[in-house]
C-alpha cells in the first residue's frame, strides 16, 4: 500500500491534533492578547500565530526524534518548559500587566510567543506529532497523510483567530477584560498540567 494515501491515519492525526491544540479554546487567550489592536493587526497577529505553529509542527514531523536525541532533550523537558512559559503567560494576564493599554502588547510580538508556540505548538502537539511520523514506517502515503492532517488542523485554527473580532463586537471592551481573567486562569491550569505531567514523565523515565 505504499504512496497511498491513508484516510484512517489522516483522520486519526488531525481528530487528534484539533484535541490537543484545540482551535475554540486559542479564541479566548487571543483576545486577551490582541484584542485591543485594530483589525489589520489582529489579522497579523492571527497569521502569524498559525504561520509560527506550523513551521515548528513541521519542523518536528520532519526530523523532531533527531532533534530532540541531538540536544539529549526529551518530551519532559519540553513539557516542563512549555509549562513554566505559560504561567509566566497566565500571571500576566490575570495580573492585568498585558491589557491594560493596547499599546503594552505592541513592544512584543505575542503571535509568535506565547500563541505561536507553546500554546499552539506546544508539547503535546509535538509529541503527538513525533508518534504519528514513527507510525508511518515509511510509508510515502502514510506521510503525505500526516503532512495533510496538520496543514487542515491549522486551516482550521486560522479560521477561529480570523474570525475571533466577531465575538468582540458582541463582548464589547468589559467583556475582553472579563475574557483576559478567564484566560489566565484556564492558562494557568494548563501550565501546571504540564509542569506535573513533566515531573511524570521524568519520574517514570528515571
Amino acid at each position: 500500500m505504499d504512496g497511498i494515501f491513508h484516510t484512517a491515519l489522516f483522520v486519526e492525526a488531525m481528530i487528534t491534533l484539533l484535541v490537543i491544540m484545540d482551535p475554540p479554546g486559542t479564541v479566548p487567550v487571543f483576545l486577551s492578547l490582541v484584542g485591543r489592536r485594530n483589525p489589520k493587526a489582529r489579522h497579523r497577529a492571527a497569521w502569524q500565530a498559525v504561520l509560527v505553529s506550523l513551521a515548528v509542527i513541521s519542523a518536528f514531523a520532519i526530523g523532531g526524534e533527531a532533534i530532540l536525541r541531538y540536544l539529549g532533550i526529551g518530551v519532559p523537558a519540553l513539557q516542563g518548559a512549555g509549562g513554566l512559559l505559560l504561567l509566566l503567560v497566565a500571571l500576566d494576564l490575570l495580573t492585568g500587566r498585558n491589557t491594560a493599554s493596547p499599546d503594552v502588547a505592541e513592544d512584543v510580538n505575542v503571535a509568535l510567543v506565547p500563541l505561536g508556540t507553546p500554546l499552539l505548538a506546544g508539547p503535546g502537539a509535538i509529541a503527538a506529532t513525533i508518534v504519528f511520523v514513527r507510525a508511518a514506517g515509511g510509508d510515502l502515503g502514510a506521510y503525505f497523510a500526516v503532512g495533510a492532517a496538520i496543514l487542515a488542523v491549522h486551516i482550521v485554527l486560522l479560521l477561529a483567530l480570523r474570525f475571533s473580532p466577531l465575538v468582540i463586537r458582541l463582548i464589547k471592551e468589559s467583556g475582553i477584560l472579563l475574557l483576559a481573567k478567564v484566560a489566565g486562569l484556564l492558562l494557568a491550569a494548563i501550565a501546571v498540567q504540564l509542569i506535573a505531567d513533566s515531573v511524570r514523565g521524568f519520574i517514570a523515565g528515571g
